[in-house]
């Protein structure tokens, strides 16, 4: 087998077996396959895409590649939820305590966040004391007796995946909807998990920017979990504006914990509801979907996953306290308001360029090894869709330097269009796969 003609035959797009897979993946993780052949694969693979089989095949690989989270000693149906990322995004946070409170065991593995803010560990650091760092054996008994527990993603799991990706970064292939695919999966099977409920963001603040394409790959994710033999659900849903009203880290704990107060923003609260009902009948709790969304507004008026998650923070070493006194997080040292300078509605609110401000003032990181100020960000005072006087505030904008704020609420300012007809309503929840 020569690694020249499976680029040769990837490139004149013809499928590859699981075997010729394998030897790519493992020759280029041991370093018998150098960089410059192994971007000439992924850069076929761009063009040409892949198959199922492929795909499951480059998921398995990485997979195999690296350690497995053993949980089979803890009990219950284990299901984790996965999102692709958004700006104001926070929904891990709302959705896995109320699944834990109506009896679903959710090992949250998750990620940290490069770009526009943090990532769902990110966020849970913005609590003093938080710890993600958690031992396998913590893990395990914390999800044996909170039935949640929040870990962070190890350098043993799937190592091929981060050396692929390494490379893809510096390729321009990241975009390539197998290898995406492939790469969400891989992390998220090496955990024994049951199912998983998939977000898949699409629009302006999402990494995917058609919706076509965020279909593809809800179907090809959902496809490598059922062929691995994985309950797999996917929701495509609406990134045009950010997700709630809070931006930042510790500004997103706050919000956070409105929500599971039943006293957070509508939009936030029906996505986190919603994920969460199909966390609790993918975990069999329910026998149908409808009865499923009914324990998660339960769990919710009642605060079952309120005190969860105070639960969990404690057990973690944060200070549970902060979801009451939000001024025991870290808070900003200065404020801007940006207004509108006439009436009308608000036709548009470009997350991406709330996303860029956010980060461009230190609420997320340009590469791994920058760190994130979490105090900072931006509170939108508006929706779309909603009607406003000239002058009245549109957002505001925390910050603890002052040296890229000027340029930040140019940004903001510009994510804001305000027209004299208000505009046609966007469903929030596009499209459901699997």
């Amino acid at each position: 087998m020569r690694t020249v003609d499976l680029i040769y035959r990837k490139r004149e797009g013809e499928e590859l077996s699981p075997e010729e897979i394998v030897y790519l993946v493992e020759g280029y993780t041991r370093g018998e396959i150098p960089d410059y052949q192994m971007a000439a694969f992924l850069m076929a693979v761009c063009w040409q895409g892949m198959s199922d089989r492929e795909v499951t095949a480059l998921t398995e690989c990485m997979l195999n590649s690296g350690e497995r989270v053993d949980i089979s000693s803890v009990p219950g149906v284990k299901v984790d939820k996965h999102s692709t990322g958004g700006v104001g995004d926070k929904t891990s946070l709302i959705a896995a305590p109320l699944a834990a409170a109506a009896g679903v065991t959710v090992p949250m593995i998750s990620g940290r966040g490069l770009g526009h803010t943090g990532g769902t560990l990110d966020k849970l650091e913005a609590i003093p004391g938080f710890r993600t760092n958690l031992s396998i054996d913590e893990f395990r008994a914390q999800l044996a007796k909170y039935r949640l527990a929040f870990i962070g993603q190890t350098a043993e799991v799937a190592p091929a995946d981060g050396k692929l990706y390494a490379l893809r970064d510096a390729t321009a292939t990241v975009e390539s909807i197998p290898l995406i695919a492939s790469s969400i999966m891989s992390k998220k099977l090496a955990v024994g998990l049951d199912a998983i409920v998939l977000d898949v963001k699409v629009g302006l603040g999402a990494f995917m920017k058609r919706q076509i394409d965020a279909r593809r790959l809800a179907q090809m994710m959902v496809g490598i979990g059922r062929r691995m033999d994985k309950r797999v659900q996917a929701l495509i849903t609406d990134m045009n504006q950010p997700l709630g009203f809070a931006v930042g880290n510790a500004l997103e704990i706050m919000e956070v914990s409105q929500t599971l107060q039943n006293a957070g923003p509508v939009d936030l609260t029906r996505l986190s509801l919603e994920l969460a009902a199909r966390m609790i009948y993918l975990g069999k709790v329910t026998e149908t979907l409808d009865e499923a969304r009914e324990l998660a507004q339960r769990k919710l008026l009642d605060g079952s996953g309120y005190r969860k998650f105070k639960e969990v923070i404690a057990a973690q070493g944060g200070n549970p306290q902060v979801l009451d006194r939000f001024e025991l997080l870290p808070n900003a040292t200065g404020m801007r308001e940006i207004y509108t300078p006439r009436a009308g509605y608000v036709s548009t609110v470009d997350a991406a360029l709330i996303g860029q401000a956010s980060n461009m003032i230190g609420a997320g990181r340009d590469t791994k090894e920058d760190s994130i100020d979490p105090a900072v960000g931006v509170i939108l005072e508006v929706k779309v869709g909603q009607k406003v006087d000239a002058g009245s505030v549109l957002c505001r904008i925390y910050y603890t330097r002052e040296e890229r704020v000027d340029e930040a609420a140019e940004l903001v300012e510009d994510a804001f269009r305000i027209s004299q007809q208000p505009p046609d309503d966007r469903e929030l929840i596009l499209e459901v796969v699997g």
